[in-house]
């Protein structure tokens, strides 16, 4: 027979387990509906540093502010670095819900930078020769990167890249923001669903090839580090074409030389070859013949894929933009219009069960809640890395002026040693891939 048990007691263990339960209830909800609404608390802000405060940078920060704590800058240019602090507090200053602002310190040197523990993530702005050495440290030191476009300067800083991301279980969004247009997405997705057809041809319209940088010297500016700006390239002297001062607020054309970039076909193509990938459902892959212009079977540049469609580097009169050129009719896109032929192509409605591509309208937040979920943003370190590809093997056909074989695969040239050894890296002055 069970001995009845003393109220008084059995008050005391109530009393207890439900206040427990209470405390747990209070800990679970949400913060927002705490401190009320839009209410976001410091801990769960990621914090940013950036690498590299140029033009292109202080166009990223104000995506990134005040999503994002942006604590920390590095630059090698001590008045661009003024400037892009000054930027920075600015927005913290102006946003209504920012009182928990950590402020911003500033670093001639960016492993300083990558050091800092309170650190989460970095954003990397720096000249393509740049990217794959500072976007590997970062990796190294436990950061999450967002790295412009294009995302690697050789086919092997881009394998390089991958590599260290997976290594270090981070996450890389490329700044291929093309991706988070609607109408990008849109065309992408009438190509993949058949609205063209099967697709014969795909015109881009981008710049030229890089060439050979033989700027006249000029006197290094005081506020300049110039060996630092060079980094792992190959050291030339200065000229304010490859780093303008800051108060010409213009992009600067490093991006034309070869040394520092792959011309506007690396630059601008960054752009619409990924667009033309993400279309032909290539992000993993890539052409696997090229065939420079030569006069007489080639007009222009033209790459062809493993399922038999060509692409041509060649003008058609509207612009940076693609064409694509299918069975059932033609589609153009470019930043500034989406339009087809016949015109009932580009108005069309995908519809609920047809191919949906991953959707996202702001490519600084993609990357954001990429790096809380876990789970790879539009653009990730391989995409990114199979783009910069094409540029680099279409510089290279450019370059060597003879038809080039390529196996996306291996990503290597078939049988052309002098074509695979400018798709290795370049790296100088000590600086390393790993």
């Amino acid at each position: 027979m069970n001995t009845p048990k003393d109220p008084n007691q059995l008050s005391r263990r109530n009393f207890v387990k439900n206040t427990l339960m209470a405390s747990v209830g209070i800990m679970i909800i949400p913060r927002f509906v705490m401190g009320g609404k839009g209410y976001t608390a410091p801990s769960d802000k990621i914090t940013l540093g950036f690498i590299g405060t140029g033009k292109q940078a202080r166009g990223l920060v104000k995506g990134f502010a005040p999503k994002a704590q942006v604590l920390a800058g590095a630059d090698v240019d001590s008045k661009k670095l003024a400037l892009f602090r000054q930027i920075t507090e600015k927005l913290y200053a102006d946003a209504k819900d920012q009182p928990q602002y950590k402020g911003f310190t500033a670093y001639s040197d960016f492993k300083q930078l990558l050091e800092r523990k309170d650190i989460d993530a970095v954003v990397i702005a720096t000249p393509d020769h740049w990217h794959a050495v500072q976007s590997i440290m970062a990796a190294n030191a436990k950061k999450h990167v967002y790295c412009e476009k294009p995302l690697a300067h050789s086919v092997e800083e881009g394998r390089a890249m991958v590599k260290a991301m997976k290594r270090n279980n981070v996450i890389l969004q490329t700044g291929s923001m093309q991706r988070s247009s609607r109408n990008f997405r849109h065309a992408c997705e009438l190509v993949r669903n058949g609205y063209l057809g099967d697709i014969k041809e795909v015109l881009v319209n981008v710049g030229k090839a890089g060439i050979v940088c033989e700027l006249p010297e000029q006197p290094i500016p005081a506020e300049l580090n110039w060996q630092q700006w060079v980094g792992p390239a190959a050291l030339r002297p200065f000229n304010d074409v490859l780093a303008p001062p800051v108060e010409q607020d213009i992009f600067p054309n490093w991006r034309n030389y070869k040394e520092f970039g792959g011309g506007l076909l690396s630059d601008w193509g960054a752009h619409m070859f990924d667009i033309v990938q993400w279309a032909l459902d290539k992000d993993k892959s890539g052409p696997v013949d090229l065939f420079p212009p030569d006069g007489k079977d080639y007009k222009t540049l033209t790459m062809v894929y493993d399922n038999g469609v060509v692409v041509k580097h060649e003008d058609f009169g509207r612009g940076n933009g693609v064409r694509f050129i299918g069975s059932k009719g033609t589609l153009d896109i470019s930043r500034s219009f989406i339009d087809s032929k016949p015109e009932n192509i580009a108005t069309s409605i995908i519809q609920p069960n047809e191919i949906h591509l991953y959707n996202s309208d702001n490519q600084h937040q993609d990357w954001l809640d990429a790096i809380k979920s876990g789970k790879p943003p539009i653009c990730d370190v391989e995409t990114g890395h199979r783009t910069s590809s094409v540029c680099a093997i279409a510089n290279i056909a450019y370059w060597l002026k003879r038809p080039l074989k390529w196996n996306p695969k291996r990503e290597r040239f078939i049988g052309d040693r002098e074509a695979n050894q400018l798709a290795k890296a370049n790296i100088n002055n000590g600086w390393k891939l790993k």
